[in-house]
């Protein structure tokens, strides 16, 4: 850890490749201390240890990208384009077992929504955010003030827990509300 400190400080570099288990501290410290001191470098974990649990929390550091060293079956150069041209590298039985995680944690927030439906005005509202209309527009259309329409605006964001209507609209198109 000390080696590669005074590395991090001496030299410019675009993408850090780092083992988790490093001799002498946790590749999670050297994560944390790139990120804060050069945040546009990527990180990509290359490990032996699978654990849903580091993978995630490497990602929350800032890692852009996690390898398992036994399963990897492209090739680090190729790792590291992968997260300088903006993606993500991951080893595909790890992505999977992730995705299934999220699958899983969706299905129990969209349970969540169901129990807490949207109205049929509130999906009218939503309807029309997605088709583009202003809160004036919108109030227009359908008979109400610009203060309602922005309290079921309001309402919509609490039910589906998002901030923007953007977010709602992609969140409820993709779970079919509207």
């Amino acid at each position: 850890m000390r080696e590669a400190r005074r590395k991090i400080a001496l030299h410019a570099f675009d993408v850090l490749l780092v083992d988790l288990n490093l001799g002498d501290g946790t590749g999670f410290d050297l994560i944390e201390l790139v990120k804060r001191s050069r945040p546009g470098v990527e990180v990509v974990v290359i490990s032996a240890i699978e654990d849903e649990p580091q993978v995630l929390h490497a990602f929350e550091l800032g890692a852009t990208g996690y390898l398992i060293k036994n399963a990897w079956f492209g090739n680090f150069p190729q790792a590291v384009l992968q997260v300088v041209n903006g993606g993500a590298s991951i080893t595909p039985s790890l992505a999977r077992r992730l995705l299934h995680r999220l699958d899983q944690r969706d299905a129990g927030q969209t349970g969540h929504v169901n129990r807490m439906k949207l109205s049929s005005r509130e999906r009218d509202v939503l309807k029309m955010v997605a088709s583009g209309y202003t809160s004036a527009e919108i109030g227009g259309r359908l008979g109400i003030s610009v203060r309602t329409v922005n309290a079921h605006v309001r309402s919509i964001y609490s039910k589906l827990q998002v901030k923007t209507r953007a977010q709602a609209v992609s969140y409820a198109t993709d779970r079919g509300l509207i």
